[in-house]
């Protein structure tokens, strides 16, 4: 156990959270995280639907759906994100402050919230359109670790959610987590969340994952679930909420357990439906 400040640790860099600032007017790092990873998802999943030989024929959803879409799953994200803080994370001050759940720019997003959000925003999209919601899972599974490797490198940036502290030889002493050298788990979660995540989903769609609908989107599902279960023993969490039990378990860790069943039984289900381009219907 760490009780002192450590004599050597890596120096935190000292980056200005805010990018702009005009005025009362601020463009902040984790803004253009959000937005950059709305585009590039964007783009990516319209180069998916263009892309037949990845489904064994015409895609279940033409490219140009995605104009519409991404403005309901960017809805989706944010609105589920931030409810899901409010709900999970801090609800006792934010009952006694009803009027701070809305403001958003202090900060307090909950993935697991923006995860739901973004489900229910794809499933009401579809459903309106008349699209296969199978398959635009698939889609948006695909693209949205590039948001979780940019949204952890601004976490990282901010200096915030920083991790336990540690004597590793790349801890950091944060500006804003006290004395004691602490692990760098924004990184940890940008990593794994992020790019180990995106790579194994793309090396699955080139092995013809698509095919099978339902396949990417639970292998995502149980992925981040892992990742994010192991990530959280290293990252501290919520001091308004400290640990849930026996010393290590965090609400993290409750909220990704189910995504591992989830996602199974996803895999599972998209293993017993015929594939597309066989000539059965999915």
């Amino acid at each position: 156990m760490l009780l002192a400040p450590p004599l050597f640790a890596l120096p935190f860099p000292s980056i200005d959270p805010i990018l702009i600032e005009l005025g009362p007017f601020a463009i902040r790092w984790y803004a253009l995280a959000y937005i950059a990873g709305l585009l590039i998802g964007w783009w990516l999943a319209k180069k998916l639907c263009a892309s037949p030989a990845l489904w064994g024929g015409k895609a279940p959803i033409a490219p140009e759906e995605f104009d519409d879409a991404v403005v309901w799953v960017a809805f989706g994200v944010i609105l589920g994100g931030r409810i899901g803080y409010v709900l999970f994370y801090n609800l006792p001050y934010y009952i006694e402050h009803p009027v701070e759940a809305l403001t958003v720019w202090h900060g307090g997003m909950a993935f697991h919230g923006g995860f739901a959000g973004s489900i229910l925003a794809m499933y009401l999209f579809t459903r309106r359109r008349g699209l296969s919601f199978v398959s635009m899972l698939d889609i948006a599974a695909s693209v949205v670790p590039v948001g979780l490797f940019l949204g952890r490198i601004a976490n990282f940036i901010n200096g915030e959610l920083w991790g336990r502290p540690s004597d590793v030889p790349w801890a950091m002493v944060f500006p804003h987590g006290g004395p004691l050298a602490r692990h760098p788990s924004q990184l940890y979660e940008a990593g794994l969340e992020g790019l180990t995540i995106f790579l194994v989903l793309q090396v699955a769609i080139r092995a013809g994952a698509l095919k099978r609908p339902g396949t990417i989107a639970g292998l995502f599902v149980l992925l981040y679930g892992c990742a994010r279960i192991f990530v959280e023993f290293f990252r501290e969490p919520d001091p308004q909420l400290g640990y849930l039990a026996g010393g290590f378990v965090t609400m993290g860790m409750v909220l990704s357990l189910p995504m591992l069943a989830l996602g199974a039984w996803m895999i599972w289900r998209a293993r017993h439906r015929p594939a597309l381009g066989s000539g059965t219907p999915a």
